[in-house]
């Protein structure tokens, strides 16, 4: 998925558990952050650059270890033992970024190293994935626009 949909599901969930929290400053910010982590190589290593870099982070052990449960499981524990009061945002926007790339037709191995994949029927960059971001976009803005009146 691209990475609007993530910016946009992050913020869309921060907005709707805020009301729920008690340290909103924190988890407004780690949530927006932890819901795009998994991919963060697309965004420190641009397509043209660091080529042998891009291509050892993209192959398919690091993609299928970053979009696991396995992952987000593990650091939410240890944020959990370190910094309790981030482990949850933390947890809630890597797992929502893990449950909108199993929607794709990719899909992602939610258990790695497990084999098991899970795939949906949400094709990169098509129109399922364009329209998902405008109605995200849409709630956010409802969202904000509830706290504000």
């Amino acid at each position: 998925m691209l990475r609007r949909v993530h910016i946009f599901m992050g913020l869309f969930l921060a907005l709707y558990f805020l009301p729920h929290v008690n340290h909103k400053i924190l988890f407004f910010p780690i949530v927006l952050i932890s819901s795009i982590i998994p991919d963060l190589d697309t965004i420190f290593f641009p397509h043209k650059t660091h080529y042998k870099i891009i291509k050892m982070l993209k192959s398919e052990p690091y993609k299928n270890f970053m979009h696991s449960y396995t992952l987000c499981i593990f650091l939410s524990l240890i944020l959990a033992f370190f910094y309790p009061i981030i482990a949850l945002p933390f947890f809630i926007g890597y797992s929502f970024h893990l449950f909108f790339e199993s929607l794709t037709t990719y899909g992602t191995r939610p258990f790695w190293p497990a084999k098991i994949r899970s795939k949906g029927f949400i094709a990169p960059e098509g129109t399922i994935e364009k329209t998902l971001t405008v109605i995200l976009g849409i709630l956010s803005v409802i969202l904000i626009l509830g706290y504000l009146i």
